[in-house]
């Protein structure tokens, strides 16, 4: 792409042209028709963004133009993605959160080749975040902060009916656990404190509950060999959908529930 010609660009005047593309984004993203960008509108788009950032104050609007772009996100996530959200639940909602967040990064990166000029220039003066990771925190404040806890209880209840023979939809589950983990942005703080620590402490509760009913019915040798297929099922399960780094945590519980009756059924002959 060639370097824009200089040109004085009033805000109003030429965010009326960004946000038309923004527009655009989110009606495509809403599945509605003849939303396609042309290449010529993502220059015309580039070049007066360009314009805007490159003026001698008071015609350089980077600033602005920066803080556009995140309440651009938060308006579409209030007006459209938590709406969508609120009015679902159980596995519905956790199949609306997938496609949410897959749209999700799909704008970011579709507005981050808007506001590319900023990104490379404005941005890194400034050691601001990054376009990408205003938008990721942008959604983690606005939709995760708020449905995460109703998400991990949906994955939770579903891990449970997959332990009682029911089949689940897996592929689901492993795509709405990527999300705690991609949506730390390179730390597990979110998966490990707001999914994993319930999930082992679920665990290890349905566990308890059915070693204790073993431990009546069932002889030394049955009872170790539930307990090992149990323990397959659940190194299964990590790699399916869980993140790896769950394995030892899950298997640990396990041993422990699994250990504590059989220690009971030793006591007890």
């Amino acid at each position: 792409m060639t370097t824009p010609e200089h040109i004085i660009v009033d805000f109003e005047q030429g965010w009326k042209i960004i946000q038309k593309g923004i527009t655009k984004v989110e009606n495509f993203l809403e599945g509605l028709p003849e939303t396609q960008i042309s290449s010529e509108e993502y220059v015309t788009i580039y070049e007066t963004i360009y314009n805007m950032s490159t003026q001698k104050p008071p015609h350089d609007y980077s600033q602005e133009l920066y803080d556009k772009y995140r309440v651009s996100i938060e308006e579409y996530i209030t007006l459209m993605v938590l709406p969508s959200l609120r009015e679902k639940h159980d596995e519905f909602m956790l199949r609306e959160l997938v496609k949410r967040w897959s749209n999700h990064k799909v704008m970011v990166k579709r507005l981050s080749l808007f506001f590319n000029y900023l990104g490379r220039f404005f941005i890194l003066r400034r050691c601001l975040p990054a376009l990408n990771e205003v938008g990721v925190t942008c959604f983690r404040d606005l939709v995760y902060k708020e449905v995460n806890g109703k998400v991990r209880d949906a994955i939770i209840y579903l891990i449970d009916q997959e332990r009682e023979g029911e089949q689940i939809d897996r592929a689901l589950l492993k795509d709405v656990i990527d999300i705690f983990v991609e949506i730390g942005m390179g730390h597990m703080d979110c998966y490990e404190n707001d999914f994993e620590a319930a999930m082992l402490k679920d665990t290890a509760a349905y566990y308890s509950r059915k070693a204790s009913n073993w431990i009546l019915d069932d002889s030394c040798p049955d009872y170790m060999l539930k307990a090992e297929e149990c323990l397959k099922q659940e190194k299964d399960r990590v790699s399916h959908y869980l993140h790896y780094s769950s394995e030892q945590k899950l298997l640990k519980v396990c041993d422990v529930e699994f250990k504590q009756y059989q220690d009971r059924r030793k006591a007890q002959q």
